[in-house]
């Protein structure tokens, strides 16, 4: 790394009694099975694509998440029905009529997903007006590319201290080029396309599986899109998009996390519901550091190697290594035998939760980038392997939290994690189906007495 190396300062924050907390009692090797839930990704994309249509759209495999629900409210809030059979895992939305075109503020800025409501709002309606949507502390997520397309496409954009708001009479069909092939960026792009007069193409479009899928679930729905997979998409705009029925695919990061657990446990688990292209990026590392791994048909089998060799992961958009499992990753990494180079190339300040894994025992040097010392934190350095100790963490996003989570399956004594909040956005009975496979987690409240460091 060309920037100095610089020790993260350690931190913790008090907590009061009462306060949701995850308590993870290490030594413990996983074995067992694990069916994966739908993708997150891609079911939050699916509920928004719904407003593009009057008539009724059926999804299965929904996981039943935080983020899912707080979705299912934004439309609501918009006109929609909706029905959700939890036990079924499957919602049905019927947008028959738009009544307002407004995003309520406290359900828009629940998740950063939200924004790409923008995109089928504005098709269909000829406007929206929100504010900056919420989500993660993980660094800026500028939507400059979401509203840099809406504009290309003849809409007037107008950004002011109560928010955005976009108004067309009808979108055209445009060539857009996009700085960086943002999913969310693409994803609200693609549907707006699909209701807009004319030929739209997106030019470095994200490849992202969950991008595919919704791509295809517009065509099933009546769009014509095709190119997609490539960083070239093409939508020729239609005049009105039906209603359709779909399957949710298997979530590729949830995956990608137990396979991590198993592999930082040294024990052997079987993931079911995988899709084996998708989980090249986790799997080739894995093998790479000595894990043994073996795919057949939607099982993926984990089981410890000889070794648990150092490696060097970079972030980038697929077929590159995720950002959402790096974090997970760097808590393998930190029992690893070497040193591991960690670049996060997608969020500038994703490696944060680095400074509760070294007051947990790890040796990690970050490198900063930013004025006046910034946290910018782009670039890590892991030596290992190193004994952990249980403290009390603090999630500061959905991905960090299950890293700090992993990192306690493997620490001496209790780790008590905080912000609990954020594994329920994002991880569908995250802590019943650690427990099913052998982990010691308690999803409890501190009791009385309990402020101040664990």
């Amino acid at each position: 790394m060309n920037p100095p190396a610089t020790n993260i300062q350690t931190s913790e924050r008090s907590a009061p009694p009462g306060e949701r907390v995850l308590k993870i009692r290490g030594g413990h090797a996983l074995h067992g099975e694990v069916p994966i839930s739908g993708a997150k990704n891609a079911a939050l994309k699916a509920l928004a694509a719904t407003l593009l249509t009057a008539d009724e759209v059926v999804l299965n495999n929904v996981p039943m998440l935080a983020d899912v629900v707080s979705t299912t409210e934004l439309l609501k809030a918009f006109g929609a029905e909706v029905e959700i059979d939890r036990r079924r895992e499957r919602v049905i939305v019927r947008a028959g009529e738009i009544t307002r075109t407004a995003a309520p503020r406290e359900l828009f800025n629940a998740t950063r997903a939200s924004v790409v409501v923008a995109g089928p709002i504005l098709a269909r309606c000829g406007e929206i007006s929100f504010s900056m949507p919420g989500g993660d502390d993980i660094g800026k997520r500028p939507i400059d590319m979401h509203l840099r397309g809406f504009q290309r496409m003849g809409a007037e954009v107008v950004v002011d201290s109560r928010g955005i708001v976009a108004k067309a009479e009808k979108l055209k069909g445009t060539r857009i080029y996009m700085d960086y092939p943002s999913h969310t960026g693409t994803e609200t792009i693609l549907m707006a396309a699909t209701l807009a007069s004319g030929k739209t193409v997106i030019v470095n479009a994200s490849a992202e599986p969950e991008v595919v899928w919704l791509g295809n679930l517009l065509n099933r729905m009546g769009a014509r899109i095709t190119g997609l997979g490539s960083p070239f998409i093409t939508i020729e705009g239609v005049e009105r998009l039906h209603g359709a029925s779909d399957i949710v695919p298997p979530d590729r990061l949830e995956a990608g996390t137990f396979a991590i657990a198993a592999a930082i446990t040294r024990g052997e688990v079987t993931l079911t519901g995988v899709v084996e292209s998708q989980m090249l990026p986790v799997t080739e590392k894995l093998l790479e550091m000595g894990v043994d791994v073996w795919l057949r048909e939607d099982r993926m089998l984990i089981r410890p190697g000889t070794a648990l060799d150092a490696v060097d992961i970079q972030t980038l958009p697929f077929p590159g290594f995720p950002t959402d499992v790096q974090a997970p990753f760097v808590a393998l990494l930190t029992q690893a035998e070497g040193l591991s180079r960690v670049h996060e190339r997608v969020y500038e300040d994703r490696l944060q939760y680095t400074r509760d894994l070294v007051r947990m025992g790890a040796d990690i040097d970050v490198a900063r980038f930013g004025p006046n010392d910034e946290y910018l934190a782009t670039a890590a350095e892991v030596r290992g392997p190193t004994p952990l100790h249980g403290e009390r963490v603090t999630a500061l996003d959905i991905r960090s939290a299950v890293g700090l989570a992993l990192a306690g399956l493997v620490a001496d004594g209790e780790t008590e994690l905080l912000d609990v909040y954020h594994v329920d956005r994002g991880y569908a009975r995250f802590v019943e189906k650690l427990t099913a496979i052998g982990a010691d987690v308690e999803d409890t409240f501190l009791p009385p007495g309990s402020e101040g460091a664990s």
